[in-house]
């Protein structure tokens, strides 16, 4: 969704990953009318056990035993690198047929996708939740196929809290740093506040930050604001009261959420801004967790990060009718359903939606459903927004480091360059 929705991500793909046609000629077909589909997906998993490429294979098996015709060649990559790897292949011509990762919109503006419509069937277009289609929309008509959802909401460590004598988990910025300090020390050796800015998803971690004191990515009129006086006084906040303090990571640019995330599953760091895939990890961990509005600067945020991850249809090979059977498939409930429940992410579709409310088995992912209506998303039909949010992910961590009006200056320069340049 790190954006997403949302990611989590897992062992390490290769370098650079290079896609070559298995045709006999530019359609991607073989002389016995067997097609090959490239799909490219981003790895949800947290360690090798738990890959998606074990959930994208069975998919992929599953799918050709029923259409003999068509089989799927499945490449997934750690959210670290796969943007700059869909870039390289891209540019190299070796273009993938269907792509799920965490935007899209970069790829409308150079022409790159079949439209929705083009290759979802009416039942699996009408089926999809209205809000996430419409935010796959570019100029009004939909591209992204979105493909699961989250929302962003506190956790704490009860145990740990309790040991250090807080009553209830903080609900406005003075009280985390409070309770950070009282765990600091009181509790040793657990980092009090996990702060995540690095490449991973700093650009999710700085926006609840940044919505927290009326700020964000975009102003209003959907024009970037990066370097508004609130975002500024934000990651100053931040600096002075959280990292030169010692209270967080000593140095939160280089620290990715999966290490956040790893940390609070073993017990080792206190607090932190997570989403719903952080609940099985502490359950593994056997953390008593609590969860929570996000703490704002006044107090809990009303609306929370919302994110969504996307599927997304390349035209290049031509391979429309197989894609869309292969959708199709991938979208049907038995599908979407097993991925959700295997990664605790919200649906984006109304009948795994209906089946995961009512079986239940998901009483942890209330408070999430409860939040998701208000959420505030990232401005994902912006031709410009995976330019935008790849600078954020490099830079935007550095400002807890130096001088927060420089480094957020410097990122507004290059979101303005990107506009002008689209």
């Amino acid at each position: 969704m790190d954006k997403r929705v949302i990611g989590i991500p897992a062992a390490c793909a290769a370098a650079v990953l290079v896609l070559t046609s298995c045709s006999s000629g530019g359609d991607g077909g073989s002389a016995n009318g067997n097609v090959t589909l490239k799909l490219v997906a981003a790895d949800y998993g947290d360690k090798e056990t738990n890959s998606s490429k074990a959930y994208w294979d069975g998919v992929a098996t599953a799918f050709s035993a029923a259409n003999p015709a068509i089989r799927i060649d499945v490449q997934v990559v750690n959210w670290n690198d796969i943007d700059k790897q869909v870039k390289t292949m891209i540019q190299s011509g070796n273009v993938p047929d269907v792509l799920q990762t965490g935007g899209y919109a970069d790829k409308v503006a150079d022409d790159l996708l079949y439209k929705a419509e083009d290759v979802l069937s009416t039942g699996t277009r009408a089926n999809l939740i209205d809000t996430f289609a419409d935010a796959g929309k570019v100029g009004g008509v939909q591209y992204g196929i979105p493909f699961v959802s989250s929302a962003r909401a506190f956790f704490y460590n009860k145990a740990v809290l309790q040991q250090a004598g807080i009553a209830q988990p903080p609900a406005t910025w003075d009280e985390v740093r409070k309770d950070a300090e009282l765990i600091k020390a009181k509790v040793p050796g657990v980092t009090p506040y996990a702060l995540p800015l690095g490449p991973e998803e700093a650009q999710g971690e700085s926006m609840m930050w940044e919505l927290g004191n009326g700020g964000g990515h975009t102003d209003r009129t959907g024009k970037y604001s990066i370097n508004s006086q609130a975002n500024v006084d934000t990651f100053g906040w931040l600096k002075a009261n959280l990292v030169d303090t010692g209270l967080t990571y000593a140095n939160p640019a280089t620290t990715d959420r999966k290490t956040a995330f790893a940390d609070f599953a073993a017990g080792k760091a206190a607090m932190l801004n997570g989403h719903p895939s952080l609940i099985q990890m502490a359950k593994d961990g056997k953390v008593d967790y609590g969860v929570a509005p996000i703490p704002g600067k006044a107090g809990p945020l009303k609306s929370t990060l919302g994110v969504a991850d996307w599927t997304m249809a390349f035209k290049k090979n031509g391979h429309r009718e197989q894609i869309k059977k292969f959708l199709d498939f991938v979208y049907a409930k038995d599908n979407t359903l097993r991925f959700d429940e295997t990664y605790n992410l919200m649906p984006v579709t109304q009948d795994t939606l209906r089946e995961m409310t009512a079986s239940g088995r998901h009483k942890d992912l209330e408070p999430f459903f409860a939040l998701l209506p208000q959420a505030t998303f990232y401005p994902l039909g912006d031709t410009t927004w995976d330019a935008v949010s790849a600078e954020l992910k490099k830079g935007i961590g550095s400002a807890v480091a130096g001088d927060p009006a420089k480094v957020l200056g410097d990122l507004q320069k290059k979101s303005q360059d990107a506009v002008a340049n689209k």
